[in-house]
């Protein structure tokens, strides 16, 4: 599901996708920083940094048990992975995918 979605950004974004790393992980680090507000973390972004591409991390756990069905698994894949793309890039939701503030 996440490769079909990141499939479908790129044909629209290729430049925005290019150069990102993705991947799925069963489960976000369990410890939060101080600071962080205490939630389950659905998805991570990573800047790019010395050498290494931008990456975002998908959650594959916390994804499905937020989901009760497939449709809404897509939904909530497609949601986090535009959320940490336009989070990366300074950009607007929106801009990256016009209906994104219609699944919040």
């Amino acid at each position: 599901m996440v490769s079909a979605q990141v499939s479908r950004l790129k044909r629209a974004w290729p430049h925005l996708l290019n150069t990102i790393e993705f991947a799925v992980e069963d489960v976000p680090p369990s410890d939060p920083l101080a600071w962080e507000e205490y939630k389950v973390v659905l998805s991570q972004n990573f800047p790019a940094r010395h050498g290494i591409p931008a990456r975002i991390a998908l959650y594959r756990k916390p994804i499905e048990f937020r989901a009760s069905t497939r449709t809404d698994m897509q939904m909530i894949i497609r949601y986090e992975i535009v959320a940490q793309l336009a989070d990366l890039y300074g950009m607007n939701p929106e801009s990256i995918d016009p209906s994104w503030s219609d699944k919040n």
